[in-house]
């Protein structure tokens, strides 16, 4: 037993195994608990399948280009240590922006949920099987997506996560706590939605929050 435990030690200090420790490394951090399916009415099922199939190009709706300057600028400093490269960060930012926005969302508080079910690591995996940033569940794809969709892709991953958080706030009649405990799959416990709100007050608030247009 020793010798099996030494072996699988040094499989991951070896610089070959480094794909492997870092896969191992993302799914220990992703928090997400499993998005539940329930049945879906037809005419739901045709709003999130338009939502998610939208082609439309990215673009960041704000009134001025220097009130998305000021947003972008504040939230690349706090994001800068979970993203160092600057173009990535903020290529990330402008879509979570984007697609937070489109879905009627706070994009802060979108990114205080990422930070909670990834740590922003885009190729994050649960153990129940969520995937990407927003850990989304497979199941999605097959009931509103189509099979060539990757959840492991920036914006379609932002765009599933966005859409399923905006259902279960309409579900909810706008209740965002229980809201939040629909997405993570743990209803009626108060830890995960109050994790959530910690770290969109906490890390992502600003003092007079940029407020951007709704897009379509």
């Amino acid at each position: 037993m020793r010798k099996i435990l030494r072996s699988a030690f040094n499989s991951i200090l070896d610089p070959r195994s480094s794909i492997l420790a870092a896969g191992l490394l993302f799914a220990s951090s992703a928090l997400a608990g499993a998005q539940v399916y329930t049945p879906l009415s037809a005419s739901v099922r045709a709003v999130l399948q338009r939502s998610v199939s939208d082609q439309a190009a990215p673009k960041l709706a704000f009134a001025t280009q220097g009130e998305a300057d000021t947003w972008l600028s504040a939230m690349s400093k706090r994001l800068q240590k979970y993203l160092p490269d600057i173009d990535h960060r903020m290529d990330f930012l402008k879509t979570v922006h984007y697609e937070a926005t489109r879905a009627g969302l706070d994009p802060q508080m979108v990114l205080g949920l990422i930070e909670v079910e990834s740590s922003f690591k885009k190729y994050a995996v649960s153990r129940s099987g969520a995937r990407g940033y927003m850990q989304v569940m497979p199941f999605w794809v097959k009931v509103i997506g189509t099979k060539e969709h990757n959840l492991f892709h920036l914006r379609l991953n932002l765009r599933y996560g966005c859409t399923i958080l905006r259902h279960y706030l309409d579900m909810e009649k706008g209740n965002i706590f229980r809201a939040l405990g629909r997405y993570n799959g743990s209803l009626g416990k108060p830890e995960y939605p109050n994790r959530v709100r910690a770290a969109w007050r906490n890390h992502w608030s600003l003092p007079e929050r940029t407020v951007g247009r709704n897009v379509s």
